[in-house]
């Protein structure tokens, strides 16, 4: 009976194990496969990611000795007896573009487009009161400098001046903006510090400085003073290449191909530098009936406004990115008009499908026999192409998805029937051994 009992724990105690045996597996089985598909998708997302380094435009020999008090009108270059002979005192860069052109050349070209910021930089690289590690050498205070070339008289300029010049798309100059004491107050070395902001333009950029050299002969010091003069170009523009038509009564913007009886007048949205040509078009009486007639074609400015009937073509171009944009508005209230610019058919051919019992509603499309208008119709079967092409990535991608469901599930279904066999057949093993010991005791 005892040995009965005892064999019927120990069966127990192996039904317990195994159960919990299989329970783990199963727990096992399904966080690996759950751990897989979150790597999975990790790896998908870390690909994705995308890195990028600001653009830096650097200047570079634009040094000149400006001779001493000439105004800084001197260009003679840096000789090796020169006391800035083989060291730099920093350099100008420029930041905050999309693209540069003419980079090459002593006067590049920066390219900007929406939520860019040209920004121009000076690195200073030298001690100024030890330049080049000489203790003797440094940027003196200059009291009575001027400068000839942007018609600055004499005044402090102290530690060095930066003078910044405008000329805007009219190429009016402006007045020149004046930093005086720049490289005491605006910079440390090694500092890579922000000058100015700037917008669409041509700038002229120059950095006036002076430097005393203290030398001695005999324990008697004699000092040396030399002017320099650090300066280049370079201009601003957009990149975009777009012009925008309003309403000249409603003051909407028009889009290609709009209609509007008002006529309309053109926004260069602050874009000075874009080339602009205009062609109307209006229907003449001709052999053949009516035909397009081209009135004027002609180079157009921000501003301008066209209020007579016609239809207006738009050509915008960038000489910097040889990019051009077309728009197309008609001025006026003639149906076959309409129906010419928001169709694209020719005249010639509205007027047959008008011959053949079709009508032109107010917003030009044209209603065939079938009464569906013929906008409509090019609308309706693209956008049947692009559900077909949408259904069917959704049916490939559910089935992907339903495909991998599958595996999972049929992988976790084998693993449950495995542990319940297992539970069945120690069960079953308990049972027989019980039963035997019953036997046994009979």
């Amino acid at each position: 009976m005892k040995k009965s009992r005892l064999k019927m724990k120990f069966a127990a105690v192996i039904l317990i194990l195994a159960a919990a045996a299989s329970f783990s597996i199963f727990a096992d089985a399904a966080q690996s496969s759950e751990t897989s598909a979150a790597a999975e998708n990790s790896s998908i997302k870390e690909s994705s990611k995308t890195t990028g380094s600001m653009q830096r435009y650097y200047f570079d020999k634009n040094l000149v000795n400006a001779g001493l008090d000439t105004g800084f009108t001197g260009k003679d270059p840096i000789s090796g007896d020169d006391p800035h002979f083989g060291w730099e005192l920093g350099k100008f860069n420029v930041t905050g573009y999309t693209r540069v052109t003419d980079e090459d050349t002593a006067h590049p070209v920066f390219l900007k487009t929406v939520g860019d910021k040209v920004t121009l930089w000076f690195k200073l690289d030298q001690d100024i009161n030890k330049l080049n590690g000489d203790e003797n050498m440094t940027i003196f205070d200059d009291a009575n400098g001027y400068d000839e070339y942007f018609g600055i008289t004499k005044t402090e300029f102290n530690k060095g001046t930066l003078i910044v010049r405008h000329s805007n798309y009219q190429n009016k100059e402006q007045e020149p903006v004046i930093y005086t004491n720049y490289l005491q107050s605006k910079t440390t070395k090694g500092a890579d510090t922000t000058v100015e902001l700037f917008e669409e333009g041509d700038y002229e950029v120059a950095l006036d400085y002076e430097i005393e050299k203290v030398s001695y002969i005999l324990g008697i010091p004699k000092k040396d003073y030399y002017n320099y003069r650090i300066s280049f170009e370079f201009s601003v523009r957009n990149g975009n290449c777009m012009v925008y038509p309003f309403d000249i009564k409603t003051k909407e913007e028009l889009t290609n191909k709009s209609i509007t009886p008002n006529g309309f007048y053109l926004d260069l949205a602050k874009s000075r530098y874009l080339d602009i040509d205009i062609k109307k078009e209006v229907l003449k009486d001709g052999a053949d009936g009516l035909v397009e007639d081209v009135r004027f074609n002609a180079p157009a400015k921000d501003g301008d406004k066209y209020t007579t009937d016609g239809i207006y073509t738009i050509t915008v171009s960038n000489r910097y990115t040889t990019q051009r944009t077309e728009k197309k508005i008609y001025v006026g209230d003639d149906n076959l008009l309409k129906a010419y610019i928001t169709t694209g058919l020719s005249i010639s051919e509205i007027r047959k499908k008008v011959e053949n019992g079709a009508r032109i509603n107010n917003d030009g499309t044209i209603v065939t026999v079938a009464a569906k208008p013929l906008a409509s119709v090019q609308s309706t079967e693209k956008e049947i192409e692009i559900s077909a092409v949408q259904d069917l990535s959704a049916e490939k991608a559910d089935a992907i998805s339903s495909d991998s469901i599958s595996k999972n599930e049929g992988f976790h279904f084998y693993l449950i029937i495995a542990a319940g066999a297992a539970v069945i057949a120690i069960a079953g093993g308990v049972i027989w051994i019980a039963v035997k010991g019953k036997r046994k005791k009979q």
